[in-house]
């Protein structure tokens, strides 16, 4: 159950509504559906709409980033998310996933990625990344950034390290506020909440 009451269509001001139109636009291009609880992350934070639109704002620069591949952006995202166990995010990062490249034994497999074959050095090198940023505490050595740069350029270091950052963001404000899974992974494959070994973030 939410922890704070969602705003409704009804509640929401002229600003708010437009917000939430084109949310729901841009999540049904992204996963194909927007189940009824789709808007329930941004429903609370229009409870402050100055806070919502700064947020959407991120959001939205976020979506027009290119310099990462999407098929790597879904890996380190949903490795994200399921470290954190958010059960809204893991159901929208599955869905957005297969729409981005990934197979269904690709996610099926994250669990295991440091020795499944369907994952090469590269992606491997990413979902390392995206493990020890999203460990508490976050532990970043420099050997695993010094492999990360034998894949990826400077400016594909910085959002791929910004998309884990906010995967962290939307994940915690998630399960704080007990926000729960919409339904966009309904009759498709889902990724699964799996917690990182002490040692994994440490190739």
């Amino acid at each position: 159950m939410i922890r704070v009451s969602p705003v409704t269509d009804h509640q929401a001001g002229p600003g708010v509504r437009i917000g939430f139109w084109f949310t729901r636009r841009a999540l049904a291009r992204l996963t194909g559906r927007t189940p009824a609880g789709a808007l329930d992350p941004l429903r609370v934070y229009a409870r402050n709409p100055r806070l919502m639109r700064g947020y959407a704002g991120l959001e939205r620069a976020t979506a027009a980033l290119t310099a990462v591949p999407l098929r790597l952006r879904a890996l380190a995202e949903l490795r994200a998310a399921t470290l954190i166990a958010c059960p809204y995010c893991i159901d929208l990062g599955s869905a957005a996933a297969l729409r981005w490249g990934l197979t269904d034994p690709e996610i099926l497999a994250l669990p295991r990625y440091r020795t499944d074959p369907h994952f090469d050095s590269r992606d491997r090198a990413v979902l390392d990344y995206a493990t020890a940023m999203t460990q508490t505490p976050a532990d970043v050595p420099d050997v695993l950034v010094n492999t990360l740069r034998e894949h990826l350029g400077e400016d594909q270091l910085l959002e791929l390290t910004h998309v884990i950052a906010l995967e962290n963001l939307r994940g915690r404000f998630n399960l704080a506020l007990g926000i729960e899974p919409a339904g966009f992974s309904t009759s498709t494959v889902c990724a699964t909440a799996i917690a990182a070994t002490p040692d994994e973030a440490t190739p």
